[in-house]
């Protein structure tokens, strides 16, 4: 059997979302130190640093074993946590669009797992919401400055509470459609 477009498609958008899922995953453990890097807490490290790129993986790990750069820095603490966090929501939301559109290929997308990943990814976008808000009001309590509701980290509350919300949509028409289809397949 010939597969449809919108099959073809959800193939192509299997790739392209299993591709970003492995970029994802091989960026997350070199989160605190691009961290570090990105907010200039070792920038006498940085240029030696990027020109031995081996050299620059294994500096960028070796600040989960280190402490003190944890401790006496809040600021970078906090940015990492946010970015891991966010990074661990977005490998699972990433996952779960990778089950959706593998029941799409498959020409059998109304599926009850479906309903149950979209509603996974919903809860990813909530907490990504909430993780940024934390952030935000953190960052405002912290600098005593307004200055950080002009940030990505604002943008993010909304932004990923709608994503949720809609994940949550879409959850419950794909539940919908699957009891549909259940009776439907019951009848004779």
């Amino acid at each position: 059997m010939e597969k449809t477009s919108v099959q073809k498609l959800a193939g192509v958008l299997k790739v392209l979302v299993t591709v970003t899922f492995v970029c994802n995953l091989l960026v997350l453990p070199l989160v605190p130190g691009l961290a570090a890097l990105g907010k200039g807490t070792m920038v006498s490290h940085a240029d030696a640093l990027l020109k031995d790129a081996l050299g620059s993986l294994g500096w960028c790990f070796s600040l989960w074993a280190q402490p003190e750069q944890w401790g006496s820095n809040p600021a970078f603490s906090v940015l990492c946590l946010f970015l891991i966090s966010c990074g661990v929501c977005t490998a699972v939301i990433l996952w779960q669009a990778r089950r959706v559109l593998g029941t799409v290929v498959a020409g059998n997308p109304f599926q009850d797992a479906n309903g149950r990943s979209m509603k996974t990814a919903a809860v990813c976008c909530f907490l990504i919401s909430a993780a940024a808000l934390v952030r935000v009001v953190w960052r405002i309590l912290y600098y005593r400055s307004l200055a950080s509701l002009c940030s990505y980290n604002a943008l993010f509350v909304p932004l990923f509470a709608m994503g949720g919300l809609l994940c949550m949509v879409m959850s419950a028409l794909f539940r919908q459609a699957y009891a549909l289809k259940s009776e439907n397949d019951l009848t004779i």
